[in-house]
């Protein structure tokens, strides 16, 4: 796959065009990776949407459920074997080339209903996105470490991680264009369908964009490292470690030896069965326990993704300036919050969906913010050449242990027992995830 191969250095430019050319491309470079792994997001969660239409098709939830929890699946095991790739890849092609090929299966999913008649089928599917999908993050964090230094990162990050919420959000109104459209316009397609195929025609178009806008390392473009141009080095030595590392320095010599990264990534299990145990079944929770319409629940599900993006940079601003680099505080401060709004999301009786609009602002407001802390707290506890590699490790311990259980467990749960006891489970997961980021408290992964 030389395609892949990262970009030579190119010879440095003149001195006085090194700042001016710096200005432009970080920002350009920062826009890239913002749109496109919001893009990202446009694919991420359409099946979601689908449910409701789907359990009218015979399907029960349990079963909708498990091939759910394909994309979890495949994108953890993804997301930490696509992060050793991508360390050794140029971004610029590595993360539009993932985008546009989860945009593809989901076209495949809209115009070709053998592809939504079984669950065999739908599985096999939405583990080809899953594993599209873990192309995005480490191109994205190898892209923040390169062109962003330490003193600033924090922030830097904050502002990307809103991607999330910004694509997010929009899919659902998107989606839900894309149902009444289908219904009106593409005969022989069943109207659900419509949430796959217009997010993806939109996500290829950003891919291009994403592509157009990024660029791999500063070097490459004849700038100096980031750490030279601003003059802040992660250490006394001022060593950057800028030469490619092999795949088994990336794995043993820098991050699985590494017992801070092993801890975030046991905190990662629960924040995303939270993260996902409400986002996922919000649909159908709403519609089955508090009377909603999709129209309403997919407002609520735009609600929760945009009201994440002010609690993101709440989040990483203090653990910046108020914990002063520590990023345990914070995720223990942020997860007892999501506790008490899980309880006011699931105790509201029906009938008062302004409490559960509420309530569901609230979690998306909090949950984000220990998101975007682990996968900071991975750029930083690493070199920047094995960063896509530590995030992936995380996302791998978050998707398999934290995102499946949210899909295929909490389905089976609720079917055998009720919604309560899947509440249960989902609020256990805050106050353990808030244990976890207190083993965390002191530490601050620069000095690390």
């Amino acid at each position: 796959m030389k395609f892949l191969k990262p970009p030579a250095p190119k010879e440095r430019l003149p001195k006085d065009e090194i700042d001016p050319v710096y200005k432009r491309l970080r920002w350009q470079v920062f826009i890239g990776i913002f749109i496109g792994y919001a893009g990202y997001y446009l694919l991420r969660k359409n099946f979601s949407l689908a449910i409701p239409g789907l359990t009218e098709e015979g399907f029960t939830k349990g079963e909708l459920g498990l091939a759910l929890s394909a994309v979890s699946i495949a994108y953890g095991i993804s997301k930490f074997i696509m992060g050793i790739v991508s360390d050794r890849s140029n971004a610029r092609i590595f993360l539009p080339l993932g985008l546009i090929l989860a945009a593809i299966i989901n076209l495949l999913l809209g115009f070709i209903p053998f592809f939504t008649s079984s669950i065999t089928t739908m599985f096999i599917m939405l583990f080809l996105i899953g594993w599209f999908q873990g192309m995005g993050w480490p191109p994205a964090g190898r892209t923040l470490v390169h062109w962003f230094s330490l003193n600033e990162r924090g922030g830097k990050t904050a502002i990307w991680n809103v991607a999330h919420n910004v694509g997010g959000g929009i899919m659902a109104p998107i989606a839900v264009a894309g149902i009444s459209l289908t219904s009106t316009y593409i005969i022989g397609i069943k109207a659900f369908n419509g949430v796959f195929i217009f997010p993806a025609l939109i996500a290829i178009i950003v891919a291009i964009l994403a592509y157009i806008l990024m660029r791999d390392t500063p070097q490459s473009e004849g700038l100096p490292p980031i750490e030279e141009y601003r003059n802040d080095y992660p250490n006394v030595s001022h060593e950057t470690i800028e030469e490619e590392l092999s795949a088994k320095d990336i794995l043993f010599k820098y991050v699985l030896n590494n017992k801070w990264v092993w801890m975030i990534a046991v905190a990662n299990i629960f924040v995303y069965f939270t993260r996902y145990g409400v986002l996922d079944w919000a649909p159908a929770y709403l519609s089955e326990e508090k009377g909603m319409n999709l129209s309403e629940t997919s407002w609520s599900y735009f609600l929760y993704e945009w009201a994440g993006i002010p609690g993101t940079l709440l989040c990483g601003w203090i653990s910046d300036k108020f914990f002063k680099g520590r990023r345990g505080p914070a995720g223990v401060v942020f997860m007892l919050g999501v506790a008490a709004a899980v309880l006011v999301y699931w105790l509201n009786p029906p009938g008062n969906p302004w409490i559960d609009n509420v309530a569901l602002i609230a979690i998306g407001f909090l949950i984000y913010g220990p998101v975007m802390l682990i996968g900071l707290q991975a750029l930083d506890l690493v070199p920047k050449k094995a960063a896509g590699t530590a995030a992936g490790l995380t996302g791998l311990f978050g998707y398999l242990g934290g995102a499946v259980m949210a899909n295929a467990l909490l389905g089976f749960v609720v079917d055998a027992y009720s919604w309560d006891v899947g509440f249960t489970l989902i609020f256990i997961s805050c106050i353990l995830a808030a244990i976890v980021f207190a083993f965390t408290w002191n530490v601050r992964g620069q000095e690390t």
